[in-house]
């Protein structure tokens, strides 16, 4: 009974340490999105003049 309980014990340590982070994240996706839409506008500025044939 003693391995079962220490499993549980361990189990809920490690997911408290593994979910410690995520709290903080909850703002990761928006950053993220920004980051990809201001790639797409230096994408964009890079390829507007390389558009036509020469």
């Amino acid at each position: 009974m003693l391995i079962p309980l220490l499993a549980a014990v361990g189990a809920g340590l490690w997911a408290g340490w593994a979910n410690r982070n995520r709290k903080s994240g909850r703002t990761g996706d928006i950053s993220e999105l920004n980051g990809y839409a201001a790639f797409r506008e230096a994408m964009e500025k890079s390829h507007s003049g390389s558009d036509t044939p020469a």
